[in-house]
């Protein structure tokens, strides 16, 4: 379990002070940091987070000098609209390169987010798309899109930010795209690239030559091939993976750098008397190896559960109405953060993250624990 190399007070010290210097009551780093700390015990607003540190002002102060007291919530929210949002991703890259110097090797999943409610009448919404290192559980970085369907250009933005040699980066069909793999792969890194519709003669090429398998004895084909099973909640679901390296019968394998295999999941999904079957096709530089791939699928699956579910459910991101300016986008990557530090958690306390942002409200100790500052 990696272990917070700084004191939280500590992250945002470099951070360049966009307000006039002689109009500022309030310290740039300490008002980021109790922003940090509101959120961590549940506020989701800037009049939450203000509400809260005026109670715990005495607690704060331990740590903080705050001369001027608590920021206003207008003071936040002013605040967070002038931070420019990539010195804010600075910030939050640098103290996440602290605590996980070294990701290799594991999977890096590469996925989008949209924050529902961010927007003013005719903009558009807040989407960012995020690195999630799913052995350690962490969020290595975001990086901002005006649309979804631009996430082709903001995946290789944040790829060149990220130190990703030896590690297996999975993405999405909205990424599976030649140059983002050859930007994985500039990166010293394997990928993972779902085909769907959005690449028509790759997918037709996987899906034909499947089905010829499938109509013969499988012996007749060279493959991998491995099962899981997993039964929860009266729910019983085989995935059966099954990996390839024919890679002539595809449609322009030259296209995709060192393409090394192609795969295909069938998912057989029984709940409550009904069976559905469902088949995902994959492209990948990895060697034609059956359980790795699977594997490696399956974790990416993990940013959809432990970071946007998360996200919504735990941190109201979906429900997030600051709308002036940056302040969206930064709130948004502090929510992320804090989001790290409780995964961080040095205790290993046992619980879910809402739970344990109800004991961080009421226990001093346990807070300052999981924000370095003990």
């Amino acid at each position: 379990m990696p272990s917070l190399p700084m004191p939280i007070t500590d992250v945002f010290v470099a951070l360049a002070d966009p307000r006039q210097t002689n109009k500022v009551q309030h310290s740039l780093a300490e008002t980021l940091t109790v922003a940090v700390c509101g959120i961590l015990v549940g506020a989701d607003t800037f009049e939450e987070i203000q509400a809260w540190a005026q109670e715990k002002l005495p607690w704060l102060r331990r740590y903080l000098e705050l001369p001027n007291g608590i920021p206003s919530h207008d003071t936040f929210a002013r605040l967070f609209a002038l931070i420019q949002p990539q010195a804010f991703e600075s910030a939050f890259r640098r103290w996440v390169e602290a605590v996980l110097p070294a990701l290799s090797p594991q999977v890096v999943a590469l996925d989008g987010k949209t924050s529902r409610r961010t927007a003013k009448a005719g903009e558009a919404v807040l989407h960012l798309v995020s690195a999630f290192a799913a052995d350690a559980g962490l969020i290595l970085g975001q990086q901002a899109t005006a649309a979804k369907s631009n996430e082709k250009t903001a995946i290789p933005e944040l790829l060149a930010t990220l130190a990703l040699e030896g590690c297996v980066v999975t993405v999405d069909a909205m990424g599976t795209q030649p140059g983002i793999a050859q930007a994985i792969r500039k990166q010293g890194a394997d990928y993972v690239l779902a085909v769907k519709g959005n690449q028509p003669r790759l997918l037709e090429s996987i899906k034909e030559f499947f089905e010829t398998f499938r109509q013969h004895a499988p012996e007749r084909t060279p493959h991998g091939f491995c099962e899981t099973l997993e039964k929860g909640h009266g729910r019983l679901e085989i995935r059966r993976c099954y990996v390839f390296d024919e890679l002539a019968c595809l449609a322009h394998p030259e296209r995709w750098p060192d393409l090394g295999c192609f795969g295909v999941i069938e998912s057989e999904c029984h709940l409550q008397g009904t069976v559905s079957h469902e088949r995902r096709y994959y492209i990948s530089s990895l060697a034609p190896d059956a359980e790795r791939l699977a594997s490696a699928i399956r974790q990416h699956w993990g940013i959809e559960n432990r970071v946007h579910g998360c996200l919504d459910v735990v941190f109201a991101d979906d429900q997030m109405r600051a709308r002036t300016a940056h302040a969206a986008h930064n709130l948004a990557t502090l929510k992320r953060l804090t989001l790290n530090l409780l995964r961080l958690d040095p205790s290993q306390r046992k619980g879910s993250l809402k739970t344990r942002r109800l004991i961080a409200n009421t226990s001093d100790d346990y807070r300052a624990e999981l924000l370095g500052l003990k």
